[in-house]
């Protein structure tokens, strides 16, 4: 059995923030409601023209520095267009979603699911959850789903999606849309095995597909920002391509979606999709596929360890406790270490809490540098590009053991970059580039320690609101959730930075005092490998040969190593391609395959942001 308990790189996707829960009535109609009341009907002649501006929008050159947001005007207007279109064309049930718990709870029971021990419940403002109908003990297996109750890559080959996926390189090459679609088209099947499941979710979201423009403009200047706007275009432009597929392709012809595919349906799916996906392995246990995991996707998200894992031997999910839970709490798993940014984009929810939160830094040495080819050679040896993206973390320390010897190499003098190219020992001072306790020199670290300080300093300034400004716009009754969302992201940010402005500040005096007062300098000796290689404490770390802690986190999973990942396979955001393109070398996670295959396509378009 593979367990996924303590694997960092491993992150479960969930929907955490609470749904909308009013849904109208299942209408499956072929005409529209205009703006005066009037019923018009619309001419498939007309929407597909509408598709075909969206598709070529969407496909175009990336615009100029500082016109994405121009550019997302444009494309949310072609959209709102096409949805005002398609009003009262999307599938819905009747009720609410509560109303179909039992169901579920019932099907899952006859499938061989775990139903004992807990209940769906609602948990107010984190939505819906499950809570514990007795006692149960950390590390108590109390949940198992059963491999014929998951939604999968390969049981969409075998629904009747299964000709349109084996002719398109699309949905072969992105299992995310693929998992998107089959959701789609079992939720327009009244006979469908997982209807009982799709009947539970949400009808809506908190992913920024579903804000306002409003909402998306308080984002503007923040690192998030970009990310927001390539999923809102990545997602349009995938419906574009899919709905002319869907009307035009001999093998879409039996599919349920010919009559009804509107916008609204593909945000849903979407959403349903990157809230819920997680890896598994497959049948054989040869690589990974993605799926939705019915009834376990409804646990909510704390601080802790992975606690889920695949057992092959009795081919199901299973879960253990994270923590002894009493009759009637809420039973939370820990969906792994993702920042605010990732659980706002990909989840819909900001964690207050996290103690994984970290924003986004990219330095790299100028290649006009008269130092370059030296400060590049002592990189290459640790393992470290001259560029790269890092992260800048909550806690302390707020840089990696990766940071430091980048920051190290990055404010060394020539006489230092000598030394560690050629003078004694310098193979083994490569060790030490990423550890506290062996500084290249006291200049060096007050150097590195005011380059850091200054920098997060800058940044805070590109911002157009201040951390008080931020605080005040929280204490607003009226203000709706997803500008909340926005606003909590957007102040987390400056929250980080100024903590790393601060220790930054605090560790240039440290060391300044340390210079002033003569200290001798720590010196490493070959004895102290042993250390640095069993210390549990990632600044001691050897950086050698080590890829980078940035790049591991969104890697992709080996079986062996954890078995549910559910790592951001996002709907084609810049951070996960950029994460995709530098792991490609050895592994492959599904965005890279998802990545790797568009771009190999040239008539189709791209889930590459540009």
């Amino acid at each position: 059995m593979y367990l996924g308990n303590g694997n960092k790189r491993s992150c479960c996707c969930h929907f955490h923030s609470r749904p909308s829960d009013t849904m109208g009535k299942k209408s499956r109609v072929k005409t529209q409601k205009s703006g005066s009341g009037a019923n018009t009907v619309v001419s498939p002649k007309e929407m597909m023209n509408l598709i075909s501006e969206l598709l070529q929008k969407c496909s175009s050159a990336a615009p100029s520095a500082g016109k994405e947001w121009e550019e997302y005007i444009q494309i949310r207007s072609l959209v709102e267009k096409i949805r005002k279109k398609q009003k009262g064309l999307s599938t819905v049930f009747e009720g609410n979603r509560e109303d179909y718990f039992p169901d579920l709870m019932s099907w899952a029971q006859e499938n061989g699911a775990s139903c004992n021990g807990f209940t769906v419940a609602n948990f107010g403002t984190e939505g819906y959850g499950l809570r514990a109908t007795r006692d149960i003990k950390a590390e108590e297996l109390f949940l198992w789903i059963p491999r014929k109750m998951l939604m999968t890559v390969e049981s969409a080959q075998s629904s009747l999606l299964g000709p349109l996926y084996g002719q398109d390189r699309i949905m072969q090459a992105m299992g995310n849309v693929t998992l998107a679609l089959h959701l789609l088209c079992e939720r327009a099947s009244p006979s469908s095995f997982w209807l009982p499941y799709i009947r539970s979710l949400p009808q809506g979201y908190d992913t920024p597909l579903y804000y306002q423009q409003d909402d998306v403009q308080l984002l503007l200047g923040t690192q998030a920002v970009q990310d927001v706007l390539s999923q809102y275009k990545n997602s349009a432009r995938q419906y574009a391509y899919f709905y002319k597929l869907v009307q035009t392709h001999p093998a879409a012809s039996k599919l349920p979606l010919k009559d009804s595919f509107t916008f609204d349906d593909y945000r849903w799916a979407v959403s349903s999709v990157m809230t819920r996906q997680n890896q598994i392995p497959t049948e054989d246990g040869s690589r990974v596929t993605l799926a939705l995991i019915p009834l376990w996707d409804m646990c909510n998200h704390t601080n802790g360890l992975i606690t889920t894992g695949y057992n092959l031997e009795d081919d199901r999910c299973e879960c253990v406790a994270l923590q002894d839970y009493k009759e009637n709490e809420q039973i939370y798993i820990f969906y792994g270490t993702r920042s605010n940014a990732e659980f706002v984009i990909h989840n819909g929810f900001f964690f207050q809490d996290n103690a994984h939160d970290r924003v986004k830094i990219k330095l790299g040495i100028s290649k006009s540098e008269r130092l370059y080819a030296m400060k590049a050679e002592v990189l290459a040896r640790a393992g470290i590009p001259a560029s790269c993206v890092f992260a800048l973390h909550c806690n302390e320390p707020p840089i990696s053991a990766q940071l430091l010897a980048f920051l190290r190499v990055f404010c060394m003098t020539e006489e230092e970059l000598k030394d560690y190219l050629l003078g004694d020992g310098a193979i083994n001072k490569i060790f030490t580039l990423g550890n506290s306790e062996f500084p290249v020199s006291w200049e060096n670290e007050i150097k590195l320690w005011t380059f850091l300080e200054n920098r997060a300093a800058l940044l805070l300034k590109t911002y157009k609101t201040t951390s008080e400004d931020d605080r005040s716009f929280l204490e607003k009754p009226d203000l709706s959730l997803h500008s909340r969302l926005a606003i909590q992201l957007r102040l987390a940010e400056k929250q980080i930075l100024e903590k790393v402005s601060a220790s930054g500040r605090d560790k240039r005096l440290h060391f300044q005092k340390k210079l002033e007062e003569g200290a001798p300098l720590p010196h490493f000796e070959e004895s102290d490998i042993a250390l640095l290689e069993n210390s549990d404490t990632d600044a001691q770390l050897p950086i050698i040969l080590r890829k980078l802690e940035e790049v591991e986190e969104g890697a992709g999973l080996q079986v062996g190593e954890a078995l549910l990942n559910g790592e951001k396979v996002g709907f084609g955001t810049e951070e996960s391609q950029e994460v995709s393109r530098d792991v490609a070398s050895d592994r492959t996670s599904p965005m890279e395959a998802s990545e790797l295959g568009a771009n190999r396509t040239e008539d189709i378009p791209k889930e590459n942001s540009e």
